[in-house]
């Protein structure tokens, strides 16, 4: 089979660009063509499909060029619609598997894809298909006011980056693809949903619940022993935003009885603010920033972890990080949003607290103290072995071929 796969980012940003990169090189083992669309940048991975890139363009660069494209390569890029017309001609692909294309590449592409009569399947990697700022988030607080179409709450609330103009772009580009081009639902095939709550949400937006799948991102299997012995601290390992909680962790381990040390790996917007609560909580000697860090390194200082934490104050999708724990034995105490129940068995395969509750998560710090983390990190790593890539590229090829049969 041949398959375009389509992404923004060609190199490892996020969970969306690793399940991207990794699907691709997991589809190619078993002997099927992948192609790639995404944009030149100087992070991308090589590729031999890199001329049909579309130009860069960066939305945190001040840059004249920028700034003057921006709302065409946000409404309906006619570059991208080009380049793409280029690649389905020369690479002639069965089905196109598209992961996030808004605002980098824009979904222009789409009726190019109808013109060929080539189905599109799309992967819900967050809930840009419903939220003009695609987080379901704003003002620390989880927020479904756009429901029903009311795209203009974006611009009322300043909901993308508390930016009046980022704002209005935001609920022009939903009101032009939603309710005038339709452009989504026209040309969209099937979704795939990586949990059931994702599929709940869209659904609950009124999008058809018949042509959404739920397939669970697949987990690597790690050879990883088990040890009698665990670390000395917690972890928090992901980007340093505000949606995840992490000032949420901070303060109630200044709560926690227990004197507990954390590990903090990753960088973001809200770091400079996180150190600077720690300051003034006075939990410098129990807290350290270890900055990013990937690969093996990353791995041993998950697996001497005592525990990993998830504070999410946002509906997390299905973080890779939540998988990457339970692969490596390790307890996760995840706020009760999102997916993360769907993978976390409270008090059995880890622990879920209210979601913000500084005081519940506090307790259940302490109380962590009286279970078998070993035990339960070996309960966490069977809880999914059924996720692994064999198991999803056979869900995957199913909805591949379903979509190509109809």
């Amino acid at each position: 089979m041949k398959i375009l796969q389509v992404n923004k980012f060609n190199y490892i940003r996020g969970g969306a660009e690793k399940y991207f990169i990794e699907i691709s090189k997991e589809l190619e083992k078993i002997g099927h063509q992948v192609a790639f669309f995404s944009m030149h940048h100087p992070k991308n991975n090589p590729s031999i499909w890199s001329k049909y890139f579309v130009s860069r363009i960066s939305f945190n660069e001040a840059r004249l060029r920028d700034k003057i494209i921006t709302p065409g390569r946000i409404l309906y890029s006619l570059e991208a619609k080009r380049k793409f017309n280029k690649i389905i001609q020369d690479f002639k692909p069965d089905i196109i598997h598209i992961h996030n294309i808004y605002h980098q590449i824009s979904p222009s592409i789409l009726s190019i894809a109808k013109k060929y009569n080539i189905p599109v399947i799309m992967h819900l990697h967050d809930y840009k298909l419903v939220c003009p700022n695609y987080q379901l988030f704003v003002d620390d607080k989880i927020c479904y006011r756009c429901r029903g179409g009311k795209y203009y709450n974006c611009l009322k609330h300043k909901c993308f980056k508390k930016s009046f103009w980022q704002s209005f772009l935001a609920t022009i580009e939903m009101y032009l693809h939603h309710k005038i081009l339709k452009i989504y639902k026209k040309n969209i095939a099937y979704f795939i949903a990586p949990s059931e709550f994702m599929k709940n949400t869209v659904v609950n937006f009124g999008w058809d619940k018949n042509k959404i799948k739920v397939i669970y991102n697949f987990s690597e299997k790690m050879d990883d022993k088990i040890s009698d012995k665990i670390g000395d601290y917690g972890l928090y390992f992901g980007r340093l935003s505000r949606e995840k909680g992490i000032d949420i962790l901070i303060e109630a381990l200044g709560l926690s009885d227990k004197k507990n040390k954390l590990k903090i790996i990753g960088t973001g917007p809200e770091e400079n603010n996180l150190k600077q609560l720690v300051k003034k909580l006075k939990l410098s000697k129990r807290v350290e920033f270890l900055g990013y860090k990937s690969g093996q390194e990353l791995q041993d200082i998950i697996r001497g972890s005592r525990l990993v934490y998830l504070p999410s104050t946002w509906n997390e999708n299905m973080p890779l990080t939540l998988l990457e724990s339970l692969n490596l034995r390790k307890v996760v105490i995840a706020s009760r949003t999102g997916g993360l129940p769907e993978l976390i068995r409270d008090k059995e395969t880890g622990f879920l607290f209210e979601n913000g509750n500084i005081k519940e998560l506090a307790q259940i710090i302490d109380n962590s103290y009286n279970y078998d983390l070993i035990k339960m990190g070996s309960k966490a790593k069977e809880s999914i072995e059924n996720l692994r890539v064999e198991k999803h590229l056979i869900e995957l090829l199913d909805v591949y071929n379903n979509i190509l049969k109809n």
